[in-house]
């Protein structure tokens, strides 16, 4: 299946490594103009770079989604420089600290709910209008398995992604009829640098064995998904969560 991006643009968020560059190259490949969001400004400057080398067109914003005023921002430069905004993608998160509930702290609460959930908000909150405008477009929010199924000692990422899902539903119902579709993706433990930095082979093995193929996903794979939902090809698909995961929440 082949996509055609041709004439639109597109925000990606978190689009320095992984998940988020896969989708920038992605989009860029199908004719995207893309501007990618982020506060890893080497990363993002390298992955537009790569981008321009293919023929693609990119542009880069250093962004914190957590920040309203940034997001704004974001927002007005994708339209100052392509006079437009079709596609976006909110896929920037963070994973925060691991704790129970009644040990979890306070600021690491407020870290990830700022990032995961109100980083999103943030998006569709600047960007709605802008497509609306634009006569239509498509959001994809990046949620995770964990958008339906808890995970000990992750409260605050759970409790996020789950509003993602959520906020996804709402938007979609709210925005059907300008013409916006809205949906969710939820990622199983995906084969990123983030994941890789912060884990050992054993505990990445650990964790693939939790998907009942065996092994983590890759990025083009969540990338796959998402193009797909942004495209015309889903015509028919909003307000939904669509699962990459591997088996995992078939357990």
């Amino acid at each position: 299946m082949t996509f055609d991006f041709d004439d639109k643009t597109a925000i990606v968020t978190g689009a320095a490594s992984g998940i988020g560059a896969a989708i920038a190259h992605d989009l860029a490949r199908y004719g995207a103009r893309v501007v990618l969001a982020d506060m890893d400004e080497a990363g993002m400057s390298a992955v537009a770079e790569q981008i321009k080398a293919s023929g693609g067109t990119a542009f880069t914003h250093k962004t914190d989604t957590s920040v309203a005023a940034d997001v704004e921002a974001l927002v007005a430069f994708a339209v100052a420089q392509t006079d437009g905004l079709h596609l976006l993608v909110n896929n920037a998160g963070i994973g925060g600290p691991a704790h129970p509930v009644g040990e979890y702290p306070l600021d690491g609460w407020q870290q990830v709910i700022d990032v995961n959930l109100t980083g999103v908000f943030h998006g569709m909150r600047f960007g709605l209008p802008e497509m609306v405008n634009a006569g239509g477009g498509a959001i994809v929010n990046m949620a995770s398995i964990l958008g339906s199924v808890g995970f000990a000692t992750a409260g605050a990422y759970v409790a996020a992604k789950h509003g993602v899902v959520g906020l996804t539903k709402v938007a979609a119902i709210e925005y059907a009829k300008a013409g916006v579709r809205v949906n969710a993706v939820g990622p199983g433990f995906i084969a990123t640098p983030l994941l890789e930095k912060h884990l050992d082979e054993a505990a990445l093995d650990g964790i693939a064995a939790l998907h009942p193929v065996g092994r983590l996903g890759e990025a083009a794979e969540v990338s796959a998904l998402t193009c797909f939902l942004l495209s015309d090809h889903a015509s028919f698909i909003t307000g939904s969560y669509h699962l990459v995961d591997g088996g995992y929440t078939a357990q």
